[in-house]
């Protein structure tokens, strides 16, 4: 039996997945925690049919992992594809199968709701989470990402 559970989160979690996502964002060079922000964000993904947040808890009820994944429509494949953002496992959890486990829930919900292909980005200086990525057998591609404020 896990030492943890994987499970759908709810707007109480909103705190302890903020928290989560200032682990996140403090290694990410693209973003910063802004709490506020994060908060607003998490109340929305929760609120929406087509998007679904998992949070890992210990035996103690620590919020110790999440991910949070999205439907988008691709054209290329005809169907949706499920896109994968804020993969973050406490760093006392991380080499212990929670990050694989919440990927796997996510991948899961996704397939339910009929995606075809799941992506996910990953910052290109976070050596530990490319590997493990590849590791699960998820594969680079050519394609870049690009933003742009509104």
């Amino acid at each position: 039996m896990n030492p943890f559970r994987i499970i759908a989160a709810q707007p109480g979690d909103v705190a302890d997945l903020a928290g989560l996502l200032a682990v996140l964002f403090a290694i990410e060079q693209d973003f910063t925690p802004d709490p506020v922000r994060q908060r607003q964000g998490l109340a929305r993904l929760l609120a929406s049919p087509a998007a679904h947040v998992l949070i890992a808890r210990d035996d103690a009820a620590r919020a110790v992992g999440m991910v949070t994944v999205q439907l988008v429509m691709s054209t290329a494949e005809g169907a949706p594809s499920a896109w994968i953002e804020d993969v973050v496992v406490d760093a006392a959890w991380r080499g212990r199968g929670l990050g694989r486990a919440l990927l796997d829930a996510a991948l899961d919900w996704a397939r339910a709701q009929g995606a075809t292909r799941a992506q996910l980005l990953a910052d290109l200086d976070n050596a530990p989470a490319l590997a493990f990525y590849r590791k699960l057998g998820w594969q680079p591609t050519r394609l870049g990402a690009w933003r742009l404020r509104l």
